[in-house]
């Protein structure tokens, strides 16, 4: 896997597309094979990533960082920024998704009519081929499957999430077409930016794709 940055507290990685971030069933998560290419004794993990997503993730390299950047996390000091791809028109084209999220069936989620302890999900998007649409998403919160039911509450599933898309077409889909595109945040008074495009999935590196990819290369800049 690819080594985005390193220092002494933490170091970022570019996790694949298809590896659970946990390991599951004997075979090796995402933290677990990162902790044996490094040859380090112990990573720790202060956010994650669905099995389908590709992309930005840090693991910190002591506990004091652990705790460090959990707090950042539960302040949401730390901006990410994703990529997705829906095969689908969105009821809207920009904007914000607010609302509580309740268990479905089968581990899936959905979206209620409350706001007692909302997911909020801010995005904007862009056509690309016929049938294509490119999305950039900042979760302002960090539910389990958030960006994915947001997404299909609009109309909009992602191609390829088995999950939340129509399963028989997903199915035919290279991959699930979510990446943790960018990070952004300050850590011991340091400012750090990171951005990282998809690097596999036809639909994430047609030409279109990268063109409009190219036109989001900072992507912090799109949402005020």
């Amino acid at each position: 896997m690819q080594i985005i940055f390193e220092n002494r507290d933490f170091i970022l990685l570019n996790k694949p597309e298809g590896l659970n971030f946990h390991s599951e069933d004997d075979e090796a998560g995402f933290v677990v094979l990162a902790t044996k290419q490094l040859g380090l004794a112990k990573l720790f993990s202060v956010h994650r990533l669905d099995k389908m997503t590709s992309g930005l993730i840090i693991l910190a390299k002591s506990a004091t960082a652990a705790n460090e950047f959990t707090k950042l996390f539960e302040a949401r000091a730390i901006q990410k920024y994703y990529l997705a791809v829906s095969l689908r028109k969105p009821k809207k084209k920009q904007g914000w998704i607010k609302a509580d999220m309740a268990s479905a069936r089968r581990g899936s989620y959905m979206l209620t009519q409350t706001q007692e302890n909302p997911a909020i999900t801010q995005f904007i998007s862009a056509s690309l081929r016929v049938g294509e649409r490119l999305f950039l998403v900042k979760p302002h919160t960090g539910k389990t499957h958030q960006i994915r039911v947001a997404l299909k509450s609009i109309g909009a599933a992602i191609a390829g999430d088995i999950r939340y898309a129509n399963a028989d077409e997903a199915k035919k889909e290279e991959r699930g077409y979510l990446h943790a595109y960018a990070l952004r945040f300050s850590f011991k008074e340091e400012d750090f930016s990171f951005v990282s495009p998809p690097s596999d999935g036809e639909r994430f590196i047609s030409l279109q794709a990268k063109e409009q990819i190219q036109n989001w290369e900072k992507p912090w800049e799109f949402f005020k």
